[in-house]
């Protein structure tokens, strides 16, 4: 962490941070000196967005090829009826901005493929995957996973959400999943709809992760046994019974990713059907 001094703004505005002995000056520092890659700007990426910036992270990511359409709006809160046709990067952008001024916003108006994923990954400190196809999820999963970097991820469907933590020394998404469901084969929102408070629900939960893990951050922080995030477990949400489950899942030693014998690049690795590796499907 670079030593950021806090200044008298900042001490009103991150006052209610600050008085937790779990995250004090010091805590609020790591926050502002920290960096997230927030992979859509859409249903999940929206409320994460929204409270990480709020939060002082100070740097923050927005990785979105999409424009805003209205029928995004049930869901998708950083953006307004005014930025339908507008590209979703640029419209949550201009939210934080509104929201606050200690945040630098970068936008990457693209989709992310293994061309680009590592080159932005690399350059933040925690990825959340608000991405919505298995493609993405396991691009990211191994590209952050050979980085080094953490991935707060989260999912949604209809009335149902889930969210896990991939830390560098725990299981991976492919520990969990060890291959995706065939194009089609899981009906998106567009097709089977969705709640729109759903995606605020399970997103402000990824954000909650994000921010603990800037906070346990290099260890400048303090947070003992106070900050467990979601490693080795996947927490299940299901919003018609207002239910929470937690499953817990471990490490794959045959996984290709994290396993006994894991891959080093993610060079000709095809990011298609179930996503495989080497001799998987």
């Amino acid at each position: 962490m670079s030593g950021l001094a806090l200044d008298a703004t900042q001490l009103d505005r991150y006052s209610r941070h600050i008085i937790l002995d779990e995250v004090g000056p010091a805590g609020q520092a790591a926050l502002l000196d920290g960096s997230v890659l927030v992979v859509g700007a859409g249903g999940l990426g929206s409320p994460a967005i929204q409270y990480l910036s709020a939060a002082g992270v100070g740097r923050l990511g927005i990785a979105d090829d999409d424009v805003v359409e209205r029928s995004n709006l049930q869901r998708q809160i950083v953006h307004a009826d005014a930025d339908v046709g507008r590209q979703k990067a640029e419209s949550a952008a201009e939210y934080v901005a509104d929201l606050n001024p200690d945040v630098d916003v970068e936008t990457y108006e693209v989709r992310v493929e293994p061309e680009n994923a590592a080159d932005l990954v690399a350059d933040y400190d925690v990825v959340l995957d608000a991405s919505d196809n298995f493609r993405t999820r396991y691009l990211l999963n191994d590209v952050a996973r050979l980085d080094g970097t953490p991935v707060a991820h989260g999912a949604i469907y209809k009335f149902e959400g889930q969210v896990t933590t991939l830390v560098p020394d725990g299981p991976c998404y492919r520990c969990l999943f060890p291959e995706a469901p065939e194009p089609g084969e899981v009906p998106d929102c567009a097709t089977t709809g969705v709640l729109g408070v759903l995606p605020g629900t399970v997103g402000c939960i990824q954000a909650t992760e994000a921010l603990k893990l800037l906070l346990a951050g290099d260890g400048t922080v303090d947070v003992g046994d106070a900050m467990e995030v979601l490693e080795g477990r996947l927490l299940f949400y299901d919003a018609m019974a207002m239910t929470f489950e937690t499953v817990p899942y471990r490490r794959n030693p045959d996984c290709p990713v994290c396993g006994e014998d894991p891959i080093d690049s993610i060079e000709g690795v095809e990011y298609a059907g179930g996503c495989g590796i080497g001799g998987e499907a």
